[in-house]
């Protein structure tokens, strides 16, 4: 890793640059294949499937048969895995229900907010190097409590067009409706344009790689929202001399095992801590059946010593991490002080690898600086807040004059109007 000590401010921004390339250098590609999908439906598909997956697709989607089939290949101490983490994760989401808000703002009248499911969701689950069934579990749960009809699932199929029997089993578990065999920027074009099978949807959930990041955010110009931009994995650790180094490196290690293009950080006010943290990384990078790719990815990671952790802090805010994991002698000042992060893990027995598989928080956040304006995927994620009001005839007496007088000064007239003819009804 990149050793850095006391960087200038000015420095900042250079050092904690991500390794991704920018939306302009991949856009063009996901355009023309959203043209592409939009114009050839599913002949689109199958397409780029054979050229991106190396499969040759008859059926776009898991059939009744490889989901039984599925349910036999999963061994029981995976299922009863799944299940403890389903259990935590429904329990954490649920949490989350809000009651609905109701006041009255002025005599008659009256004011509420309800919360409405969005009627169809779909939800990419990456498949290439690493099958993120645990991916299903947090997504597919919180549309289930949310009470979305439709819960569309894409991910990709390997050579033989099968999908990870895990992938299928989370997915039955959580209430998916259909599970398509298509991976990359092609499913996200499927989801958001529809095809003569693949349902069209409101909103699409899910992390991915800087392609599918690119096609989710091109997809909201075609009017389907998305969660938020969730690319490459990231993980920010701040130590102090009091951290175990080995716990430090095996969560630097836990992320970099994600992707060639992850990135893992260490901001420490600690020389000897830094050292040890290196000597522990190469110790365990040696042992990981992922090695090559964590290696790639380590690459493009830092170890930063800052003087104190007021200095340290101020960083961690300024790049914003996906997730971040704080082991220190004053955790409540870093707790107290983060500002910009999707998951904040605390403590020396508080791994990352718990956040994703089964403390019950989301492990859908998002990257690339994004938690300075994004939250990572909760219930709300899944659903609608509508407004209501109910206005009596002392209501529209008591704010009507204020309309009137609002509506005139924006040169509105016909808003004026609607209230006028009401007044003048009631003062027959």
């Amino acid at each position: 890793m990149n050793k850095i000590y006391n960087p200038e401010k000015v420095e900042w921004s250079n050092i904690l640059k991500r390794p991704t390339q920018t939306v302009a250098d991949i856009e063009e590609k996901v355009t023309a294949i959203f043209k592409d999908i939009k114009a050839n439906g599913n002949d689109g598909i199958k397409r780029y499937s054979s050229i991106f997956d190396g499969v040759e697709l008859e059926d776009l989607f898991v059939t009744e048969e490889e989901i039984n089939e599925a349910a036999k290949l999963v061994s029981e101490d995976l299922k009863q895995a799944i299940l403890l983490s389903k259990k935590n994760i429904h329990t954490f989401h649920t949490a989350q229900k809000t009651e609905k808000v109701y006041t009255k703002t002025a005599e008659g009248v009256e004011c509420w907010q309800e919360k409405r499911p969005i009627q169809k969701v779909g939800l990419y689950i990456p498949g290439g190097t690493a099958p993120l069934f645990s991916s299903v579990l947090m997504l597919a749960i919180p549309a289930q409590i949310a009470g979305c009809k439709e819960i569309v699932l894409s991910t990709p199929p390997n050579k033989k067009g099968k999908i990870n029997p895990a992938i299928i089993y989370a997915a039955q578990q959580c209430g998916v409706t259909k599970i398509l065999k298509v991976g990359g920027i092609q499913a996200i074009a499927g989801l958001t344009f529809g095809t003569e099978t693949i349902p069209q949807v409101y909103k699409i959930f899910g992390p991915g790689n800087q392609f599918v990041t690119v096609a989710k955010q091109l997809a909201t110009k075609y009017g389907v929202a998305i969660d938020m931009p969730a690319g490459p994995s990231e993980l920010l650790v701040v130590a102090d001399e009091s951290a175990n180094a080995s716990f430090v490196a095996s969560d630097l290690l836990s992320q970099a095992e994600h992707g060639t293009d992850s990135q893992v950080i260490l901001v420490t006010t600690s020389k000897n801590k830094l050292s040890e943290v290196e000597i522990e990384l190469d110790k365990q990078l040696e042992k990981l059946s992922r090695k090559e790719i964590a290696k790639k990815a380590i690459e493009n990671s830092k170890l930063i010593f800052v003087n104190n952790k007021q200095i340290a802090l101020e960083m961690i805010n300024e790049y914003g991490p996906e997730h971040f994991i704080v082991c220190t002698n004053d955790n409540d000042f870093y707790v107290d002080g983060i500002e910009n992060a999707g998951s904040v893990f605390i403590g020396n027995y508080t791994p990352e690898s718990a956040g994703d598989y089964a403390s019950g928080t989301n492990h859908t956040l998002p990257t690339n600086g994004y938690t300075k304006a994004y939250s990572g995927v909760n219930l709300d994620s899944f659903l609608k807040a509508i407004s209501f009001q109910k206005i009596s005839e002392k209501g529209i007496q008591t704010i009507g004059k204020a309309i009137e007088i609002l509506a005139e000064a924006e040169g509105l007239d016909a808003h004026k109007n609607a209230v006028t003819l009401r007044l003048k009804s009631l003062n027959k």
